[in-house]
């Protein structure tokens, strides 16, 4: 029986001996595979983000390669038709007694410095794309080095710039289109006008800083329900006139209720002059002409606004106001440049000189006109 029974212990021990080794051995290649399992995961993040990092450079190298074609394909030649015109600017000066004629005088070197300014910019574009192609080589060689391809990129960014700016600059040919502009959005009758106007107002300061400008808002009236009844944009930039002078007309936005038929229209008026960066055209305008209106302080402490100045120009009916200054005089002066602008642009619609042969009867107010904007909510 001690026999058997130790036989019995025996038998026993080696069980549970070989069932350990079993639970042992099963807990090691769990862990093995969980340790597999987690070596293939970081694998496969790592080859992803390599992947991913490979696709952004090759993305990177691309965009610089078509921004030096660019420059490459126009700089040469609008660098060469540049110095030209320069040069012949130049002659001019040297052709011309600059003490006979200050206006003509003041036309010729405004001329000559905007070809200088040109041409060094073109030069200066030359030497970016040779940056950044040096630059890219510099990359490859250093096996893919990303901060040497972003330092490139951040250059084909400004040749890009540089371009579209000479590119528009040769689109935009008018006589103001260098200028400033002075954008002035009021609120129609339909719908919910004051809303409208704020959106409006919200669109164009966000475009100006998308550009890398800033819009200023001189002039801004508020309504009850949280809208806006008018407001009066600066934007002290080259080329603003240009690029805002096809936003005159009426906007509407057209709002659609759940996909029903009935819908909402609302309305504002844009109305954009020349805001003169350099010096003032110098028009004469006679003071029988205008009638100037300045409100009473009642009436300024109810608008909550600066001191307001209106003036109205009798021949042509036309009416301008400012009250984003802090005093009367200079709200003035403000509200003149405007009348000047509007006036030249009359002026320049119906092919005349001077704002004295303007036709009234050929002046149309901004609802008046054909051009409509539509916009969909």
């Amino acid at each position: 029986m001690a026999a058997e029974s130790a036989f019995v212990r025996s038998a026993g021990s080696s069980s549970t001996t070989t069932m350990a080794a079993l639970f042992n051995s099963s807990s090691t290649w769990k862990h093995s595979k969980r340790k597999t399992h987690q070596f293939l995961n970081t694998h496969c993040v790592y080859d992803k983000n390599r992947f991913y990092k490979q696709l952004g450079l090759f993305s990177l190298k691309k965009k610089i390669e078509d921004a030096v074609l660019r420059a490459e394909m126009l700089a040469p030649l609008a660098l060469e038709l540049e110095e030209e015109r320069r040069n012949e600017q130049e002659q001019l000066i040297r052709d011309h007694d600059l003490w006979d004629d200050t206006a003509k005088s003041n036309e010729i070197l405004a001329k000559l410095a905007d070809s200088v300014r040109v041409v060094d910019a073109l030069r200066d574009l030359t030497y970016k794309a040779e940056e950044a192609k040096l630059i890219t080589q510099l990359a490859e060689i250093d096996a893919i080095n990303y901060g040497l391809f972003r330092q490139a990129y951040d250059a084909s960014l400004d040749m890009s710039k540089i371009l579209s700016k000479y590119e528009i600059s040769k689109l935009l040919k008018g006589p103001y289109d260098m200028e400033g502009a002075c954008l002035i959005i009021k609120a129609g009758g339909k719908g919910y006008p004051e809303v409208w106007v704020k959106q409006l107002l919200r669109m164009y300061t966000k475009w100006a800083r998308k550009l890398g400008y800033k819009g200023r808002v001189v002039e801004k009236r508020s309504s009850t329900n949280g809208g806006i009844k008018s407001a009066t944009i600066e934007f002290e930039h080259e080329f603003a006139y240009g690029y805002l002078s096809g936003e005159t007309g009426v906007h509407y936005i057209i709002n659609f209720n759940n996909g029903s038929a009935v819908h909402e229209v609302s309305s504002a008026s844009v109305d954009v002059v020349p805001l003169f960066l350099g010096q003032a055209y110098d028009m004469q305008i006679d003071e029988e002409d205008l009638t100037i209106v300045l409100p009473s302080k009642l009436e300024e402490e109810q608008r909550q606004n600066g001191p307001l100045v209106y003036i109205h120009h009798k021949p042509t009916c036309i009416s301008v106001q400012s009250s984003g200054e802090r005093s009367h005089f200079a709200n003035k002066m403000k509200a003149m440049n405007r009348l000047k602008a509007k006036l030249l642009i009359l002026a320049l619609e119906q092919g005349v000189t001077k704002p004295s042969d303007i036709r009234k009867d050929e002046i149309f107010n901004v609802w008046q006109k054909e051009t409509c904007l539509i916009h969909i909510s």
